[in-house]
């Protein structure tokens, strides 16, 4: 305990899944921290489970770059100082076959899922620049680094995002600023409802039904939590990580890994069996 103390973070999505446990965990680590999301509600029901305003909430929607300012500026206004921006807050986007795409479903999941983490780098640096220190970290996927983990938009905005972080962090670590993303594969969050057009309540529903599917979908046989995205992003920003600059952290089960081993010795066995029959 106490990995984060003194520290100051501002976590986007954070009323929910990965950013509702990285807001948990970074408070139980010492850190004073702006929650920052549209659901009005939740953030300001989770904000209030944690006394002497270590955290506060601030309706951010990322896509404005006003409003990610604002929470930035909220930090250093409330807390004095800016160690750590999450940005974390995304949604599914549109999945369709390409032609069936439309340009409001591009500039949408851009908006979203690459600019609203382009705004809480661009307005985090100047900061953490006076400071000589920060950790800025990102919610990539690793929809970002191969094909068919999700749809095109989600796909093609999470590896702009990772290259982003790298090109980012060649420049503001030369200030003292470490900049990394880290690529969740299937987290049992409410996201896949979501993908599916349901409404925030319903989709919550399905959480449960989502772990049994991931259980069996990575070599690690359990769903992966966001509890831990959470715990790399504490590690990130943490001093236990000073020296990582420019990295995509996959956190997926081995997910990314290609064909499970058991599946890859049935179509094998299956294969031979079929050679020797003729």
């Amino acid at each position: 305990m106490g990995k984060l103390t003194g520290k100051v973070a501002v976590i986007t999505g954070g009323s929910s899944g990965i950013g509702e446990a990285s807001v948990r965990l970074f408070a139980a680590e010492g850190a004073s921290i702006i929650l920052a999301d549209i659901q009005d509600d939740k953030g300001r029901q989770l904000a209030a489970e944690f006394t002497g305003g270590q955290v506060h909430y601030v309706h951010t929607d990322v896509s404005h770059e006003a409003e990610v300012k604002a929470a930035i500026d909220q930090a250093v206004a409330v807390f004095g100082r800016l160690d750590c921006v999450f940005n974390n807050a995304g949604f599914p986007g549109a999945s369709a076959p390409i032609a069936d795409l439309s340009a409001e479903d591009f500039d949408q999941a851009v908006a979203i899922l690459l600019r609203g983490p382009f705004f809480g780098m661009k307005h985090a640096a100047p900061i953490m620049i006076a400071q000589g220190s920060g950790s800025l970290i990102s919610t990539a996927s690793v929809a970002g680094l191969m094909t068919g983990a999700a749809g095109h938009l989600y796909s093609m905005c999470k590896a702009g995002l990772i290259h982003l972080t790298h090109s980012a962090a060649s420049e503001l670590g030369e200030s003292g600023i470490r900049v990394n993303c880290i690529c969740p594969g299937g987290i049992a969050t409410a996201i896949f409802g979501k993908a599916m057009g349901m409404p925030t309540e319903a989709a919550d529903q399905t959480i449960e039904a989502v772990k049994q599917v991931l259980a069996r979908s990575q070599p690690i046989r359990r769903a992966g939590l966001p509890d831990d995205i959470a715990q790399a992003a504490l590690w990130l920003a943490s001093d236990d990580s000073t020296f990582v600059n420019g990295h995509a952290l996959v956190v997926d089960g081995g997910a990314s890994l290609g064909t499970n081993w058991s599946q890859a010795a049935r179509y094998g066995q299956a294969l031979s069996n079929a050679m020797r029959n003729g």
